[in-house]
């Protein structure tokens, strides 16, 4: 079986990556979020867009509820480094620890290894390509589940 709009080919039977994107904190702009999200979909995957103005807690049940591969975060408010490790603590307090977090966004690059440190897979900042952002995803869930 092909997805053809993606252009990339999904096998019969083959577990779909879960993912959800949220937007942590009072940060009102969300159009990298749903962009991410509809190129996750493109790719074959299938996406939870839980909205603006996610609590920590919000976003951890979610994931927990849909039992998420891959949990997406975009933020451009700043607060990165208080809403990101307190959604890391809550979903290793939910049984989901083994869960795999992404985030984007206005981050500064010098604070990519506090975010590292917490648990965070991957930061991908403004103008990253789409194609590289679902392949990392790919090729990092495919290690996880192997």
């Amino acid at each position: 079986m092909k997805n053809e709009e993606a252009g990339q080919a999904v096998s019969v039977g083959e577990d779909k990556i879960r993912v959800l994107i949220a937007k942590p904190g009072l940060d009102g702009h969300d159009r990298g979020a749903r962009v991410i999200a509809g190129a996750l979909r493109d790719a074959g995957m299938e996406v939870v867009y839980a909205g603006l103005h996610q609590t920590p807690e919000m976003i951890a049940e979610a994931s927990i509820q849909e039992d998420v591969d891959v949990v997406g975060l975009s933020i451009h408010s700043g607060a990165h480094l208080t809403l990101f490790p307190r959604v890391m603590e809550l979903l290793r307090e939910g049984g989901k620890g083994d869960c795999m977090v992404v985030c984007g966004g206005i981050i500064p690059k010098a604070d990519v290894p506090k975010l590292e440190e917490v648990g965070i897979s991957l930061v991908f900042g403004p103008g990253t390509p789409l194609q590289k952002i679902v392949d990392q995803i790919r090729s990092n869930v495919a290690q996880r589940r192997a």
